[in-house]
């Protein structure tokens, strides 16, 4: 059986730019969309002619805001995506959407095309909070928006923002509990982090709000773990939560480091030991894609330091943590090469992390300190790409 091979497609258009988004996401006051669709297709069968033989196990169209997109663009390149690789029986197919009364018009059609697991972007179940976001939508609007998902969508995800400016415990504990009250099989919680480039960097940097501090952040991260686990929908990744089997498919490529293809504006992508990245922004994409039938910016290959380390930062992400000799197969280097022992011991006794032969796990207790775990265990040093 051939290994999973994923196919993310980047939709860059916004209505408006969120303050806090630091996305390739671009504003533009009209889109040519039988354009558009001509260019992701083109872009498309470049990949498909690399990879082919190894039938997809997720399709993910992420943005930017692809609940934008008409829903015959979406079914076209679901159509050729099937016509290239073929699916696994199962595949997850999973669109972003803003949850305003416009997008969850679309709903109904966009199931029909073949989307069978949509994102919400709620990010806040308070009007207030909305406005402060940025969100054009209401909480009135949204929860209209969520209904109709749930009708038409086998699975669906929601996005919240916590840890706001002055978000007591108390808030964020009633605004979870609304949110798991909802049903769905999955959520992603994400602390609010201001990003370079971002409205929200100007904004703290101009003294017009005040973050949440490191601790504030902590104490709601613990809160969160807490309250979702006893709702029996855990964290399997540091912002991911779902029962049991609804874990996402597509991010789950990511984070065990197998192979996906990335098309559209900016676009990732890593595959046969391969990282490439698409032109970011819309009318420089659109023109590589007119002079060459793609639109690959850069594509570098990966020695196997560099994706042994890649591996090892996405994989202690999860739950179930990494396996070194899984590692090793697909990296070349020695399992025992990958970490230090001796760091993971250390760290090990204070309970952060945890070893069991090849098995190497972050705790709860460690993932909110994974960033200054990671640079300590780690042990290969990376070079620069052939």
């Amino acid at each position: 059986m051939s290994e999973p091979l994923a196919l993310y497609i980047h939709w860059p258009f916004c209505i408006s730019k969120c303050p806090y988004c630091d996305f390739n996401s671009h504003v533009r006051e009209s889109v040519d969309q039988d354009a558009w669709r001509t260019a992701l297709l083109s872009d498309m069968a470049h990949e498909a002619g690399l990879t082919k033989d190894r039938p997809l196990t997720s399709i993910f169209f992420g943005g930017g805001t692809p609940s934008l997109m008409p829903p015959a663009t979406v079914a076209a390149l679901i159509e050729a995506a099937q016509a290239h690789w073929g699916f696994a029986d199962d595949i997850e197919i999973t669109l972003e959407a803003n949850p305003s009364s416009v997008e969850a018009a679309r709903f109904k059609d966009l199931a029909k095309a073949g989307v069978n697991r949509v994102s919400l972007g709620l990010q806040s179940l308070d009007d207030a909070a909305l406005a402060f976001l940025g969100r054009a939508h209401s909480v009135s609007e949204s929860l209209d928006a969520l209904a109709i998902a749930q009708q038409h969508f086998a699975r669906v995800n929601i996005d919240l923002i916590y840890a706001r400016p002055d978000q007591t415990e108390d808030q964020w504990e009633a605004e979870l509990r609304q949110a798991l009250s909802f049903g769905t099989d999955h959520m992603s919680l994400y602390q609010l982090t201001i990003e370079p480039g971002t409205r929200f960097e100007t904004m703290v940097r101009t003294g017009q709000f005040i973050p949440a501090d490191n601790d504030e952040a902590a104490t709601l991260y613990e809160l969160t773990q807490s309250v979702t686990a006893a709702a029996r929908l855990p964290a399997y990744e540091i912002s991911n939560h779902a029962r049991p089997g609804s874990e996402s498919r597509h991010n789950l490529c990511y984070w065990r480091y197998d192979d996906y293809i990335g098309i559209g504006p900016g676009a990732h992508g890593r595959r046969l030991n391969r990282a490439t990245q698409r032109h970011k922004k819309p009318e420089n994409f659109s023109a590589a894609i007119d002079r060459n039938a793609h639109a690959i910016a850069s594509e570098d290959l990966l020695d196997p330091t560099s994706r042994a380390i890649e591996a090892l930062l996405m994989g202690l992400r999860l739950a179930e943590g990494i396996c070194l000799n899984r590692l090793s197969q697909k990296t070349g280097i020695a399992a025992d090469a990958l970490l230090d022992a001796r760091a993971v011991e250390r760290i090990a006794r204070l309970g952060l992390i945890h070893r069991n032969g090849s098995k190497v796990t972050v705790t709860p207790k460690g993932m909110p300190l994974l960033d200054a775990i990671l640079p300590e265990i780690v042990a290969v040093e990376a070079s620069a790409p052939a």
